[in-house]
């Protein structure tokens, strides 16, 4: 493991942003190169936007795709993973939104020139600008009724969990107290008996959030590392190989990004690999991940 930063001020003169990272280019290993994320993001202007990410030394950001005034300027608060499917005549996407107070099911049809072909957007419900984060866990040991919660942090620091049945009715399961700090979440393991995020502190923390599947919703809070992340305002994660991850960490006051590998978490013992700063320029309001159609989309990373 490289030698340990300790200021985010040290951090930003290696080209680094996180502690506990090991910055040889030795260390990356030919199955973590080939290891990658589809950034997604929402401009200010109302543009949807994928970019292939790759783990390599340094990172590689391919073409940045866009999709013109796919809302209205300034109207996305806040994303959760959004599914991207090829389709016969294009790609389909879909997942859920807040624009202003409510929430949304935004479904996306796209033709194979990437020109949109059909836009619906569905309200869930209002309250929405209470709160400064949410997730979709979809599990798929069941591709044909798979389990979906739906995960938010409101800006008091309570966490919330529901269920989606199959006909898109939600019922509250769970809640729990005391996240005030988190600056960021990014969904790193679904399974059968627990879902786990991981999560930065304004304090500069790095933490896993385990949260088993039950209706008391009773975090088991680990911590990874206690400082220097929180110069990053968005985490995004995705899978890498059997149990590693992904996670890229957005700095939208520097406008920069930066990628890691992470081997399975473990508390303190979780390997972080950095690979260095990521190409280009991070300045748009909202970022999230685009996942594989359910049945292709697996998370081991605790």
């Amino acid at each position: 493991m490289g030698k340990l930063r300790t200021t985010l001020t040290l951090l930003a003169a290696a080209g680094l942003a996180a502690a506990g990272v090991n910055t040889a280019a030795a260390a990356t290993t030919a199955a973590t190169a080939s290891c990658g994320l589809n950034l997604g993001s929402v401009t200010a202007g109302g543009d949807q936007t994928l970019q292939r990410l790759t783990a390599s030394a340094p990172p590689v950001a391919g073409a940045r795709s866009v999709v013109p005034n796919v809302y209205a300027d300034g109207a996305v608060r806040t994303v959760a993973t959004l599914v991207n499917e090829a389709t016969a005549t294009g790609s389909s996407r879909y997942g859920r939104v807040v624009l202003g107070d409510s929430m949304y099911q935004h479904w996306l049809e796209l033709d194979k020139s990437g020109k949109v072909t059909s836009s619906e957007l569905a309200r869930i419900g209002g309250g929405w600008s209470k709160f400064v984060d949410h997730e979709t866990s979809v599990f798929n040991d069941d591709p044909a009724h798979p389990r979906t919660y739906e995960y938010a942090l409101r800006s008091d620091g309570v966490l919330f969990r529901w269920v989606v049945g199959d006909t898109g009715a939600w019922k509250a399961y769970g809640s729990a107290s005391g996240f005030a700090a988190v600056k960021s979440m990014t969904l790193i393991s679904k399974a059968a008996a627990y879902d786990t995020f991981l999560a930065n502190t304004r304090g500069g923390a790095l933490y896993t959030i385990r949260i088993p599947v039950n209706s008391q919703l009773r975090p088991v809070v680990t911590k990874v590392r206690s400082a220097t992340w929180q110069g990053f305002e968005t985490l995004v994660a995705g899978g890498c190989g059997n149990y590693g991850t992904v996670v890229v960490g957005i700095d939208k006051d520097a406008k920069s990004a930066y990628f890691y590998t992470f081997g399975h978490a473990d508390g303190a013992k979780t390997s972080i690999t950095g690979h260095g700063k990521v190409p280009g320029t991070f300045a748009d309001p909202s970022y999230f991940r685009w996942a594989p159609p359910v049945k292709s989309d697996w998370l081991f990373g605790e």
